[in-house]
């Protein structure tokens, strides 16, 4: 073995893909309800983003982004035209990225204002990265465990508690980071009534408030970004996951006034935003703009089978759904891989199904016989 043991991999080898399926070393077709932990938002070799890359790599791949970028252009003009508000646009490679270059904005928002602002609150069983400031801003103890002294500047609240956000709030509090459905912490979604007041505290105090679109964005949910549906106005978004439909790529939207503090050498990146990046995320973002209304269409049509198999709590919206079994849901996801069903346990107790956003339902039906069958054999 040569690879680092970061994973728990389980026994299986995929060598190819086609639509929402997977294929293995012997030729074996499987289901995936996964894509790629919401990556591979298109599915498995979809023809116009083939062609794109193909056609991008036989012109440029990677330029310095010392140099013009007017791929970086376009896309950032698309994803700003989809912001709530006018902005700018700083392209990365990953979620962790994104969230660590949030955070210095945050910081250097602050201080160009003058003000010794630096704190933000986070929320207990969140997952923004695994970097030192995306993993010092996640309240998970499994994921700081054993990397301590963490980076100091964050308070965790808890989710869902306006509450326990104004014990965690201090004079030098900078903002206000959260995911408006936690992904790794279990599929939760936020409460409406919470975020109006976590907003209205931001706008109150002169807080900048962060949503980590990193899972939930690019159509998730049935709106490009989730947020949408809870009337946020945030001062910045992270992306990355399902951006570039299966190529690394993440990105930073910030309004203006929050945007204009990053100058040059204030931050980079080397590959962030090459041109085959941005090939890439030119075509999700056409394609996915196109499937808003199939997502939350399917994803209600999966929400109620999920309930009807009458087993745990379901919880999610659009693609992005959880079954909480409340106990550990990991021989539950070997045993799919069995029946050619692929599926993710996260928070131990959860089933995650978040599905290559061009999944039919017949292709839910398949899936929900599958679980059924599982769920009553145990």
């Amino acid at each position: 073995m040569y690879v680092m043991e970061t994973y728990t991999r389980l026994p299986v080898s995929f060598v190819r893909g086609e639509g929402v399926y997977l294929f293995d070393q012997e030729g074996r077709k499987y289901l995936d309800l996964m894509a790629g932990i919401a990556v591979n938002a298109l599915g498995y070799n979809h023809q116009e983003l083939i062609n794109a890359i193909c056609e991008q790599s036989q012109r440029l791949m990677h330029i310095s982004n010392l140099f013009e970028n007017p791929w970086q252009e376009e896309v950032a003009r698309m994803l700003i035209e989809k912001f709530w508000t006018k902005g700018r646009v700083f392209f990365c490679n990953s979620g962790t990225e994104a969230n660590e270059a949030a955070i210095k904005l945050v910081r250097k928002y602050f201080k160009e204002r003058g003000e010794n602002r630096y704190r933000i609150i986070t929320f207990y069983n969140s997952f923004h990265g695994r970097t030192f400031g995306s993993m010092s801003a996640t309240a998970q103890e499994k994921v700081q465990k054993g990397f301590e002294p963490l980076l100091e500047g964050f308070d965790y609240a808890i989710y869902n508690s306006f509450d326990s956000v104004l014990k965690a709030l201090r004079k030098d509090t900078a903002g206000i980071m959260l995911e408006v459905i936690q992904g790794e912490g279990g599929i939760r979604v936020a409460n409406y009534e919470f975020l109006q007041k976590v907003q209205e505290l931001c706008h109150n105090e002169g807080l900048l408030l962060i949503v980590d679109e990193v899972q939930t964005g690019v159509g998730r949910t049935g709106k490009f970004f989730a947020y949408e549906h809870f009337d946020l106005k945030p001062d910045i978004i992270t992306l990355a996951k399902g951006l570039g439909g299966g190529f690394p790529v993440g990105a930073v939207i910030a309004r203006e006034k929050v945007s204009e503090v990053f100058s040059p050498g204030s931050h980079g990146s080397t590959f962030g935003g090459n041109p085959l990046a941005c090939a890439c995320a030119k075509v999700v973002i056409n394609k996915v703009s196109e499937l808003l209304h199939h997502v939350s269409d399917v994803g209600e049509y999966f929400k109620r089978g999920l309930e009807r198999l009458k087993v745990g709590k379901v919880r999610g919206m659009g693609l992005m759904l959880g079954l909480d079994l409340e106990r550990d849901c990991s021989t539950i996801v070997r045993k799919a891989l069995e029946h050619r069903l692929v599926i993710n346990c996260t928070a131990s107790t959860v089933l995650r199904f978040v599905p290559p956003l061009i999944i039919q339902k017949d292709h839910i039906n398949t899936a929900l016989a599958v679980l059924d069958r599982i769920l009553k054999a145990r």
